[in-house]
């Protein structure tokens, strides 16, 4: 793995997150001494979010603020919530809506909850000309046909990502097609991620992106996560795509850079 990759980004980390209380500026510093220069801190419900554009405010030179309800906290909305998830998504800091989607394999929001706060946030995405940070679980055909149907961002080829991709090579191809980039974490040097694996073999140069999802999926199931980890992520696409490393990271930036424009 290399040690440094001047221009990598981690598009998604939660160093929000209470696990990072105790050193996150430090984990900010690790990062960027690894070549790190964006850093995507998506919120998963209001507090969250709140704290993503604080921590934006801290950062601006490396980190990004992304506003949204995640689909495990989709049945704790009200009218006012929601409200409040507008106004902040106004916010001239925010670049993408997110994270939002569907998750059948926990199913901690009934999912017609999930679904309706999926179709609000897509809605408010669009209305503002907004990227969207996506959260796939165990939901692969809903959330297809739901980003295939979104107006949001026609004009784009970077209307928004599959976050930690978890499906296949076709619907990669597919929702590639339909604009959006996807993102691998470090899963895909699971060899038992097959979908993922063929994915990151398929897909032209520019449309996917790395990420952490920090402080999860890290290397074990005890250690956290952090964002010098898309080092290691960016290794192993590297790997299944017969290519250096440092040969990803323009692509990639790029593909963030168009993605995070408002």
């Amino acid at each position: 793995m290399p040690g440094r990759l001047a221009g990598l980004v981690d598009s998604h980390a939660h160093l929000q997150h209470e696990r990072f209380d105790g050193d996150r500026d430090e984990v900010v510093q690790r990062a960027a001494d690894a070549g790190i220069e964006r850093i995507m801190v998506p919120g998963w419900d209001l507090p969250s979010s709140e704290a993503a554009l604080e921590l934006a405010a801290l950062h601006p030179q490396i980190i990004h603020a992304a506003v949204g309800v995640h689909p495990h906290d989709a049945a704790s909305m009200d009218e006012s919530a929601w409200g409040r998830l507008e106004s902040l998504a106004r916010d001239p800091a925010v670049r993408a809506i997110g994270e939002i989607g569907l998750d059948f394999f926990r199913n901690l929001s009934p999912p017609d909850a999930q679904r309706e706060a999926f179709a609000r946030q897509l809605s408010l995405a669009a209305s503002l000309g907004m990227a969207v940070l996506v959260h796939d679980r165990d939901a692969h055909a809903d959330v297809t046909e739901a980003l295939e149907a979104w107006p949001g961002r026609l004009a784009s080829n970077h209307r928004g990502v599959l976050h930690a991709f978890s499906g296949d090579a076709a619907m990669a191809l597919r929702l590639s097609d339909a604009g959006f980039l996807v993102s691998f974490a470090l899963p895909v040097a699971f060899r038992s991620a097959i979908g993922p694996r063929d994915a990151a073999a398929s897909l032209a140069a520019g449309r996917f992106l790395v990420e952490t999802d920090s402080p999860y999926l890290g290397p074990d199931r005890d250690r956290r996560n952090e964002p010098t980890t898309v080092l290691r992520v960016a290794a192993r696409l590297a790997r299944l795509r017969e290519t250096d490393p440092a040969e990803l990271v323009g692509p990639i930036r790029a593909a963030y850079d168009a993605l995070v424009t408002r």
